[in-house]
């Protein structure tokens, strides 16, 4: 990127390719530690050689803090009016239960979503100077006809239950790891960039419909569950949770979307949604998980430059 600064003016004007943009409030801070919006876009712009690939031909749904996390902030899916053209969107019904699986559902009075697809860097850092801070996309990329394809990606999100926390995560992580193995598919696990971890798998190579993910991510669940329920739970009962790890198996689902790798996260530091080996995750089961397995925009870019892209096996 180029950038230059006016000194009649706030905004920086950057060149990214082809694209001209202007960035403002580049020194606001947006999360208590003094991490600002200047120091969001640099990092944005530094991973986005391994992100931009998860994020390609998905539409992305944001989490906006314009006054930072601890104002007010809001769930975005829709692209803002004042989008530039060269913004690439897809339109999508709202209503129906053939691809969405949700009777009728509008978005604020809307029968369609207009989402963006985030397919390159200017996009990204465009959506970053608005304090887009997470970033969040589907198990599916844009098909034919603009419209949704079929999974490519099948999905376990585990969340402790306190006083389970992360260890317990990783213990259930490698349990899933055995199991999904017996039946040929390999994973890969990241940090939530929360308090948990997510598990993936990518799945295009067996053409599987929606409800396909659906129905293997629960019966995995329930499997677990059934070898050691004081460990895992796959119901979505709160007070079943306790001490526990859910795996949350309906994020397969074509409307709902989980945190993109690599996302920072709107809680303070900032944590990011970080990419894990499984040796990580094996000494996690039985160590200090929550000390070392909690990952900041500097570590990540420095694990990258030395590991490149665990996640690579998704795209």
């Amino acid at each position: 990127m180029r950038c230059v600064v006016s000194p009649e003016s706030p905004r920086v004007t950057v060149s990214v390719g082809d694209r001209e943009l202007q960035l403002s409030n580049l020194d606001k801070p947006l999360f208590p530690s003094g991490f600002t919006k200047g120091d969001m876009l640099d990092y944005y712009a530094r991973i986005a050689p391994v992100m931009l690939p998860h994020l390609k031909d998905r539409p992305v749904t944001v989490k906006r803090f314009p006054s930072g996390i601890d104002g007010k902030g809001f769930i975005e899916k829709n692209v803002p009016k004042h989008a530039p053209p060269w913004i690439r969107t897809m339109t999508v019904a709202r209503k129906g239960v053939d691809r969405w699986g949700r009777k009728g559902e509008e978005d604020n009075g809307r029968e369609t979503t207009e989402f963006i697809v985030v397919d390159e860097l200017a996009t990204l850092m465009w959506l970053v100077n608005l304090a887009a801070v997470e970033f969040h996309t589907p198990m599916w990329r844009v098909g034919k006809n603009n419209q949704p394809g079929r999974p490519d990606l099948l999905v376990f999100d585990l969340d402790p239950g306190q006083p389970a926390a992360i260890s317990e995560c990783c213990q259930v992580a490698l349990r899933l790891h055995e199991r999904a193995a017996r039946d040929s598919i390999e994973l890969v696990a990241k940090t939530s960039g929360s308090k948990g971890l997510q598990i993936y798998a990518a799945v295009a190579d067996k053409h599987w419909p929606a409800e396909r993910t659906n129905t293997y991510a629960h019966d995995l669940a329930r499997a677990l569950e059934k070898d050691d329920p004081d460990l895992v739970v796959s119901r979505m009962a709160k007070a079943l949770r306790t001490g526990r790890v859910l795996i949350d198996w309906s994020q397969n689902n074509m409307a709902k979307t989980t945190v993109s790798p690599y996302s920072l996260r709107a809680l303070d530091g900032p944590p990011v949604s970080t990419p894990l080996t499984w040796d990580e995750i094996d000494e996690g089961a039985t160590g200090d998980a929550d000390r070392f397995l909690r990952f900041t925009p500097s570590d990540v870019l420095g694990r990258v430059e030395k590991t490149g892209d665990l996640f690579a096996p998704l795209n």
